[in-house]
């Protein structure tokens, strides 16, 4: 898919409206917990600043629905920014025109507007500047005014990080070298349901761990003791299993368990086959053959895309069999030039805990962006920068 990008665009004596996602964590103290964000967000205003350009940075805080709140407020961002850049950024509450060469404006969730894709206050927004740039994919499924409403007003381009972003995702789910295998895993089927239909047509082979395999295990008719399990998404696991058969798509479940009692750190636990869950038992994690398993597919497969941990990965020992495949799958990029691509906050957190994070061909932090694309959905947010 071809895309407008800030390479393209003439920045000299412009003043460009940059989106961007500085939603970081914060501790109590009220330092910044996390800079990743706005660490990705500073080349996109390197390049702006040594073409000339004037950067207006828009960006959302929290969800203060359209009401102004004082601790919400993203001027304690100013001189983060201003350290990282090397030159004064200026914070602008209202429309208006500031004199400084870069400006952060007011959480943009403080205009009611904003949520809603009001077009008068995209007017307003887009009179202060003469090009939009598009550099936070993690909010970019959103119809809201600087994500994506914006463009109906200026030109509108591709950040930097956005770029990269579009570019790997588009090598692992629009164009993907085959075999391709896809690892979903987390609690629920049903936050996932549109994502495994769609996957199913798309891929060669679909991994299903976390508590969603529980259900598919049910599914199966195993007896899956007290694990989570959602009984009335039996009927929903099944469809998708007929429909990865039509497709050609074989779907991977466990084919050995890592059970305990109550849901504990350290807690007593055993291995076993789907076949010998104990009533009470709770399912936490794939085990071991489930693991080698998957990782001999691993082996056959060019592309990779994974979505959410195999087991209750916060609980130590059930962090195992995610720690191990994701260790397995780095090995496989850096030996056999595997295409892997993970994203989704637990997914992060699992592979970041693994300690390999950095050795996939690229991880996004986006959430819902990341998870509707690979439903299929359309991301108004990346609509406005196609050709």
């Amino acid at each position: 898919m071809d895309y407008r990008r800030l390479n393209e665009a003439d920045l000299e004596n412009k003043t460009i409206l940059l989106r961007v996602d500085y939603n970081v964590p914060r501790r109590d103290d009220g330092s910044i917990a996390d800079d990743t964000r706005i660490t990705a967000s500073l080349p996109t205003l390197r390049y702006i600043l040594e073409r000339g350009g004037r950067p207006i940075i828009l960006s959302h805080f929290g969800r203060p629905k359209g009401q102004v709140h004082a601790d919400m407020s993203l001027e304690f961002l100013t001189g983060h920014l201003a350290n990282a850049l090397g030159c004064e950024v200026g914070f602008q509450r209202d429309f208006t025109p500031s004199p400084h060469k870069v400006v952060l404006m007011e959480n943009t969730r403080f205009h009611p507007g904003e949520t809603q894709g009001d077009k008068d206050l995209a007017q307003k927004f887009a009179a202060l500047g003469d090009i939009f740039v598009q550099d936070a994919f993690s909010c970019a499924h959103r119809a809201h005014v600087t994500s994506s409403v914006l463009a109906d007003y200026m030109p509108a381009y591709a950040g930097l990080a956005m770029a990269r972003e579009l570019d790997h995702i588009a090598q692992a789910l629009d164009t993907p070298a085959a075999p391709v295998m896809g690892i979903v895993g987390g609690a629920k089927v049903s936050t996932k349901i549109d994502l495994l239909n769609s996957l199913v047509k798309k891929l060669d082979y679909l991994v299903i761990g976390g508590g969603m395999a529980n259900t598919f295990l049910a599914a199966q008719n195993y007896n899956v003791g007290i694990s989570l399990c959602e009984h009335d998404l039996i009927p929903t696991a099944q469809t998708i299993m007929e429909r990865a058969k039509t497709s050609g798509c074989d779907i991977i479940l466990p084919i050995d368990l890592v059970v305990a009692g109550e849901f504990k750190a350290h807690a007593k636990h055993r291995v076993c086959a789907p076949d010998d869950v104990a009533a009470q038992d709770m399912i936490l994690d794939a085990g071991p053959e489930s693991v080698n398993h998957i990782a001999a597919l691993v082996e056959q497969v060019k592309t990779l895309i994974w979505n959410g941990p195999l087991g209750a990965f916060e609980l130590p020992p059930f962090d195992t069999s995610t720690v191990e495949l994701a260790k397995y799958v780095a090995k496989q990029v850096k030996t056999k030039d595997l295409i892997a691509v993970a994203g989704g906050g637990d997914t992060v957190a699992a592979l970041n805990h693994a300690g390999i994070a950095q050795d996939f061909t690229f991880i996004s932090t986006a959430g819902g962006a990341f998870l509707e694309w690979m439903e299929g959905k359309p991301l108004p947010g990346v609509d406005i920068l196609k050709r």
